[in-house]
């Protein structure tokens, strides 16, 4: 999934641009943890590296485990680490993030000293217009972010009932004219099946009362955002893997988690904000130590880019990080 962090080393000629999401911010509440004896980090989200790149730089001791169901985004990656000298202390696995724990048990890792997620699309994905991530750029109706594998954005947009349809973009895109653009799909795919990007966003503009295309940036971006979260079930994974990784710190081990949309934000918060709650049954006298927190939570709220990050980079413009530190082994 995303990774907009540094690389560690420079790019290649015609390689993506990788510009740093949070960098500053991310490797200052890590760092700690990772300059642990013996430390493992894992990026759950790889990316092109970028975050974990600039942990192995600042902690020569420092192991990463770093997961990402994109082949294409692995193999950059692994170009990116051999580039910067790294490759003896990084294990690389082709894994969505919900498959951590079996990922730990395959290499035999029994707990880890920091987790990172970066969620969203990667520079990666997001710069190769043929993946279908873009509706600025006519391309295939894909998103998939294993593209070896699972069903397309366009299998979603011409087979699901337009009720479901509705349901997917009003949930997951937040849009508010999600049932006028599942009707509108449904009659022209009829006529004929979508097989591009560029149809499906004409459409989504021409489905949107004119007043509202003036503002909010492009029209299909809601809906766009809606059909990736479904095609590769983001919000599930991430329900998923966020109690996965938990578990797997080791006592003084930190997580942090960057965020794109108030969907994702919120997952991340009421799952570190329940870690760091007292669950003490009401009525005791006294906070009961096995039912105390096991987080302590090192931001507050949703952390967001300074301005001058913003001005660099503007997909910095929307993202957040929360981040917490295990205290105590769960009872």
């Amino acid at each position: 999934m995303s990774s907009t962090g540094s690389t560690g080393a420079p790019d290649a000629p015609g390689s993506p641009v990788h510009v740093p999401v949070l960098l500053e911010r991310v490797t200052e509440l890590l760092g700690p943890a990772c300059a642990a004896p013996g430390a493992v980090l894992v990026d759950a989200t790889l990316g092109l590296a970028g975050h974990s790149l600039a942990l192995l730089d600042a902690h020569p001791g420092l192991r990463l485990v770093g997961l990402d169901r994109d082949p294409e985004a692995r193999a950059e990656a692994a170009r990116r680490i051999e580039a910067a000298g790294h490759t003896d202390r990084v294990t690389l696995v082709p894994a969505v993030f919900d498959e951590l724990p079996d990922v730990l048990d395959r290499l035999g890792i029994d707990e880890v000293q920091a987790v990172l997620f970066d969620l969203g699309v990667s520079s990666l994905q997001l710069d190769r217009p043929d993946r279908g991530f873009s509706y600025s750029a006519d391309a295939p109706l894909d998103m998939r972010m294993n593209p070896e594998t699972g069903r397309t954005a366009a299998e979603i947009v011409n087979t699901y009932p337009p009720k479901e349809l509705a349901r997917v973009l009003r949930v997951y895109g937040e849009e508010r004219f999600a049932s006028r653009i599942a009707a509108a799909i449904d009659r022209e795919r009829a006529r004929e099946p979508f097989t591009s990007t560029g149809r499906l966003a004409e459409l989504v503009r021409e489905a949107i009362p004119a007043a509202t295309r003036r503002t909010g940036g492009h029209p299909a971006k809601r809906t766009f955002q809606a059909l990736r979260i479904e095609v590769n079930d983001e919000l599930g994974v991430l329900e998923r893997a966020l109690p996965a990784a938990i578990e797997a710190l080791a006592v003084g081990g930190r997580i942090a988690v960057i965020t794109f949309h108030s969907l994702e934000d919120r997952i991340v918060k009421q799952t570190l904000a329940e870690g760091a709650t007292d669950h003490t049954p009401h009525g005791m006298p006294v906070p009961l130590p096995e039912h105390g927190p096991v987080l302590r939570l090192l931001t507050r709220g949703g952390e967001a880019a300074s301005d001058a990050e913003v001005t660099v980079n503007s997909r910095a413009a929307s993202a957040r990080v929360r981040a917490a530190e295990r205290i105590r082994r769960a009872a």
